[in-house]
């Protein structure tokens, strides 16, 4: 065939495509009513993952699993749309690596709004300005995110879903001598990140920085001369920053895993997920060992234990992150959460995607 005969294919092709899209969001606007009669959630995330997975395992063609995710993501964006305009709030601003993981995860169709602080997204989702938020959680080189653990203690926000973005970093700069930069901009834990190229290009009298995000510290650059940004290649060329070094980052294996917060959600059991708890035990001799005890008997399988300062009076008491395979209707964990009642506060249970 010419190139006009496949076009002519691939235009049939696209009417085709259309026809089912059309007859689908028709079923997404029938499941809407049950949803809303029986008082459900709209945004389903074990749904989704169950339908990408099932989609990337049939398919036969030339699509990749990231290619079919790509695709559906937009598609289920636009579901949601049609049964409510729900608004997701992330930290910004535009072009942050929240920013991107609240696409990969929600599509580029959606609804969103920047903040500029991990606390504004929490204040968001309590007075109702939005109803889902995207921050980090841990980076699985520098470790946890502390501001995201202290907030989860104080609100009453549920962990939905989860996932993780590749990170990578460039130094963008006004200056197109390096020598001549005497200031660097950009979030705290990125400078943990990119220590190696910090240490081996500049002296010790270098001036760095931290701001709330990353695409802050673009803005900052492009504002102050002899400065720099370390921040995400599509912050910088959004901002018109020149980018001087890419991929600056200690490890090419750099990765972020992200959360989506809401209120009174709760995700059915997909069959593969992880819960997320808070834990403040009372101080004795072999309490934690004791409690840890009671999840290798109960045969469930602890991924993450991670202590925070309790910040209660003057004493030195600690509250426990905790995450483990299973929901948290589980059976086994039900017997563990029956005994420890007073101490456990569940912060979802969600489709395990890490």
């Amino acid at each position: 065939m010419n190139i006009e005969e496949l076009r002519s294919e691939i235009d049939k092709i696209d009417n085709k495509i259309i026809h089912f899209l059309n007859k689908r969001m028709n079923f997404v606007n029938e499941v809407s009513g049950i949803k809303k009669k029986n008082q459900e959630p709209i945004y389903r995330p074990e749904r989704e993952k169950a339908i990408i997975t099932r989609l990337s395992e049939s398919s036969k063609g030339k699509l990749t699993p990231q290619g079919i995710k790509s695709i559906f993501q937009e598609v289920f964006a636009v579901a949601r749309n049609l049964e409510s305009n729900d608004k997701i709030s992330y930290l910004g601003p535009e072009g942050s690596f929240t920013h991107q993981a609240a696409e990969s995860n929600f599509g580029s169709f959606s609804s969103y709004i920047a903040l500029n602080s991990i606390k504004a997204v929490f204040e968001s989702l309590e007075t109702n300005k939005s109803k889902f938020g995207v921050i980090p959680l841990e980076n699985n080189q520098e470790g946890i995110v502390q501001e995201t653990i202290d907030f989860l203690g104080s609100s009453d926000l549920s962990i939905v879903a989860e996932m993780s973005l590749s990170i990578s970093f460039v130094f963008a700069s006004q200056e197109k001598n390096i020598r001549e930069v005497v200031k660097i901009y950009s979030k705290d834990i990125a400078f943990k990140q990119c220590k190696n190229f910090i240490e081996e290009y500049f002296e010790e009298t270098i001036q760095l920085v931290p701001v709330g995000s990353t695409s802050r510290a673009v803005a900052m650059a492009n504002k102050n001369k002899k400065s720099a940004a370390i921040c995400s290649r599509i912050a910088a060329v959004e901002k018109g920053l020149p980018v001087l070094y890419d991929k600056i980052e200690n490890s090419s294996k750099n990765h972020t895993r992200f959360i989506v917060l809401s209120t009174n959600h709760s995700n059915k059991k997909s069959g593969n997920d992880k819960t997320s708890v808070l834990v403040q035990l009372p101080d004795g001799h072999g309490v934690l060992a004791n409690f840890l005890q009671e999840f290798h008997n109960a045969k469930i399988n602890l991924t993450k234990l991670e202590s925070r300062p309790a910040r209660q009076g003057t004493e030195f008491k600690y509250v426990f992150y905790i995450d483990f395979e299973g929901h948290y209707l589980d059976n086994n964990f039900q017997i563990i959460l029956k005994r420890y009642e007073e101490n456990i506060k569940i912060l979802g249970s969600y489709v395990r995607l890490i």
